[in-house]
């Protein structure tokens, strides 16, 4: 399923908008004169060592670039803008090296189509994630702005009867020394009908003009005008709501149903079985609410999860006392342990955690007249959704369409492997007999009890310090249930039975340690687990950044000094921990009882990330002032979308640190809505400064590596604060004493 080249026709970019997959559009009534051009990339081998080879990536049309005739510049964007800003920021891509004017650039999301729209950090897929978007699309994109504007210059050069290297272009109007000049939307027919450039030529960094700079996002008029649709937003002809009810067990089966009630509540229209549950269908959303309350079921709990949070952490500790499987070692850990001056030992623990966007999952779908399928959502692994889909409905890849929307957050939760909501939207109209298009909604209850949450883990160290303070030796096991194991995705991700998302941050670690041997077990419980923002580093920096800073006052040295002479091998990591360190004022901070200053630096995703955290705590309250964030992303393309994903991490993780988790009761979700899984507020919300580290590397990821300092910095802070370790998550903070 995974390694099949989904193929697709005609299909709809937005509900109003029509583009073919290959050809350039020109002279048509949806596009007149328009200029398509991008690129393809042979991704044979693609998941080899270091990756696909992205510089040698040829230009070649297909749909990334539309040049219309009214001037306008429209890039397709292959992956889903879920608010962390990616439309913006590769449209600034293709600007840049077309010259174009700010004011001139749209974007529109592509079609499902992995042959066109591959994710080349994946492979053959479409998707979003790893915050991969700008990393995978750096030279694609540039590559295919460079070749439209060379196009673009060859028209004018054969108009105007003059050489193409006298023609310059400067904000999307081109020009001649003798005084001719025009504008991108004239030539845009004559472009299309020039020879694609083999390798066009990319502009020097030093001429950049957009890249680095800050501009207006290009989604903000429409989000705040109220004009931008998001896939709760539509309405098809006679479309019909959904709503299931699921097993309050992971795991539990459908025993009976007595849907009298519910067929009798006014608007309901249909109740169905479907593999997940019972779907109440119904002319709107709250008819199906109602409708679903009304339904009598009976579960089979035979085979259904029945652990509560206490009995699961036991077992997690009671698995941590034997070893595990090997992630990564070298030299003789536990011999290097044993001959060390002072040893330290720490254990943390970690919860389930759930995603909580601001837009839960929901999808529309509906039968076309000729047989095929047209599916609106916001649409996260578009290759993966089609596939499940065209299994359920019994028809093939190409005949399911995806229009992928504006989505209302994810934070990972519409990536699954398993497709699982595009799957009962298909289920429901399957069982329906397809006769109307079906819009399913998950209500906020559903979404927090509904599984698939950050996995729970456990953390195990041991490390040896000699005489001088260095440390001679690591032992670390980590305990927690796999994401990709059981799923379609684990030939490709786990090796020797490690999931590299269960050890990431941790068995890979840039400090420099002379002896480790990290171990993972794989937990087998019934609970649905998935890659929450950023995956395994949202608790292995956590261990490792708070262990560090033990050993760092263990040897009586500064924190900050401490982790450098870790980090000599690591420059990148190094220069931002210097840059936050020195933006915050760590020599000259307030030590005083009861303020606290912390510090941790990590690398996720190619991106390096440390911050400083300034805390005022006192016995049972942890009062977060101010957050110093030094990042290193590789170049960067736009400086604000940076600082807001940053400040953005803050306020996702922040609610983590202080008290978010789910936990079970009999193998039941008690956590339901806001008001028992409290997302941050605004009261709660420290100053947060961002410093981007200059570089001319090659741009990373931006939207996950925010997240995994947060928590050690301020543990560490209150640490510095109260003399109090708090090591798991969230923070105990109901147990600090007064100081």
């Amino acid at each position: 399923m995974l390694n099949s080249r989904i193929k697709t026709r005609q299909v709809p970019l937005r509900e109003d908008a029509v583009t073919s997959r290959r050809t350039f559009l020109r002279g048509s009534a949806t596009a007149a004169g328009a200029l398509v051009i991008g690129l393809t990339l042979d991704l044979k081998g693609a998941r080899a060592a270091g990756g696909p080879d992205l510089s040698k990536a040829p230009a070649k049309p297909n749909a990334f670039v539309r040049i219309a005739a009214d001037d306008t510049v429209t890039v397709v964007i292959k992956h889903l803008d879920m608010g962390q800003g990616n439309t913006t920021g590769l449209a600034t891509i293709v600007a840049e090296e077309l010259d174009a004017d700010w004011g001139q650039m749209r974007a529109v999301f592509a079609p499902a189509d992995a042959s066109l729209y591959n994710n080349l950090a994946f492979g053959p897929i479409q998707g979003t994630g790893g915050s991969t978007a700008v990393a995978n699309s750096w030279i694609q994109l540039r590559k295919a702005g460079a070749a439209a504007r060379a196009m673009l210059v060859a028209a004018a050069s054969a108009e105007w009867k003059v050489p193409a290297g006298e023609i310059t272009i400067e904000k999307g109007v081109m020009r001649h020394k003798s005084g001719k000049e025009g504008r991108f939307g004239a030539f845009a027919a004559k472009a299309a009908v020039q020879p694609i450039p083999e390798n066009p030529a990319l502009k020097d960094p030093a001429a950049f003009r957009l890249i680095g700079t800050t501009l207006k996002r290009l989604d903000s008029d429409a989000k705040t005008d109220g004009s931008a649709k998001y896939a709760l937003d539509v309405r098809r002809p006679g479309q019909l709501t959904a709503l299931v009810a699921r097993a309050p067990r992971f795991g539990a089966t459908l025993k009976s149903v007595d849907d009298t009630a519910a067929k009798a509540v006014p608007g309901v229209v249909q109740v169905v079985r479907i593999p997940s549950g019972v779907a109440v269908v119904a002319r709107d959303t709250w008819s199906a609410m109602k409708g679903r309350e009304a339904l009598t079921l009976t579960w089979d709990d035979a085979g259904a999860e029945r652990q509560s949070t206490e009995s699961q952490q036991a077992a997690y500790k009671a698995l941590a006392d034997k070893p595990g499987l090997v992630a990564s070692q070298r030299g003789d850990a536990a011999g290097a342990i044993k001959g060390a001056a002072k040893v330290l030992e720490a254990e943390f623990s970690f919860p389930y955690l759930a995603h909580a966007p601001m837009e839960p999952l929901n999808a529309t779908i509906e039968r076309a007249g000729d047989g095929s399928y047209d599916i609106y959502a916001g649409s996260q692994f578009q290759t993966i959704e089609q596939a499940v889909a065209a299994g359920i409905l019994g028809t093939t890849a190409d005949k399911v369409r995806i229009t992928t929307l504006w989505a209302g957050g994810s934070f990972g939760r519409r990536a699954t492997a398993s497709a699982d909501y595009i799957a009962e939207a298909a289920a429901i109209l399957k069982a329906t007999g397809e006769k109307a298009p079906i819009h399913l909604v998950w209500t906020r209850e559903d979404d927090i009890t509904g599984g698939y949450y950050r996995p729970a883990a456990y953390h195990r160290i041991r490390a040896g310090l000699d005489a001088k303070g260095a440390i001679t030796g690591w032992e670390h096991r980590i305990v927690g249930k796999s994401i990709i194991i059981g799923t379609p995705l684990e030939a490709m991700m786990v090796k020797d039975g490690v999931d590299a998302t269960t050890v990431e941050g941790a068995s890979d670690t840039p400090y420099a340690l002379p002896a480790y041997r990290f171990e993972v077990h794989n937990a087998r419980e019934g609970v649905p687990v998935l890659w929450w923002r950023s995956v395994g580093h949202s608790h292995t920096a956590q261990a490792m950044e708070v262990f560090v800073d033990e050993l760092a006052h263990a040897a009586g040295q500064d924190p900050v000094a401490y982790r450098l002479g870790l980090l000599k091998q690591a420059p990148r990591l190094s220069a931002a921990l210097t840059l936050a360190a020195e933006e915050a004022g760590w020599s000259a901070r307030d030590q005083k009882p009861g303020r606290g200053y912390g510090v941790a630096a990590h690398e996720s995703f190619g991106s390096y990330v440390a911050m400083v955290a300034d805390v005022t705590a006192e016995a049972g309250k942890v009062k977060v002032n101010r957050i110093v964030a030094a990042v290193d992303v590789g170049v960067a393309v736009n400086p604000d979308v940076i600082r807001a994903q940053v400040e953005g991490a803050v306020g996702f993780a922040l609610s983590s640190v202080l008290r978010n988790r789910i936990t079970f009761k009999d193998g039941e979700v008690q956590e339901k809505n806001f008001d028992t899984y409290e997302p941050t507020r605004m009261s709660e919300m420290p100053k947060v400064e961002v410093h981007i580290v200059p570089s001319a590397a090659a741009p990373t990821g931006i939207g996950e590596p925010g997240v995994p300092v947060l928590a050690p910095a301020i543990a560490n802070a209150v640490f510095a604060a109260t003399g109090q370790r708090l090591r798991s998550l969230p923070l105990d903070v109901a147990g600090l004493r007064g100081v």
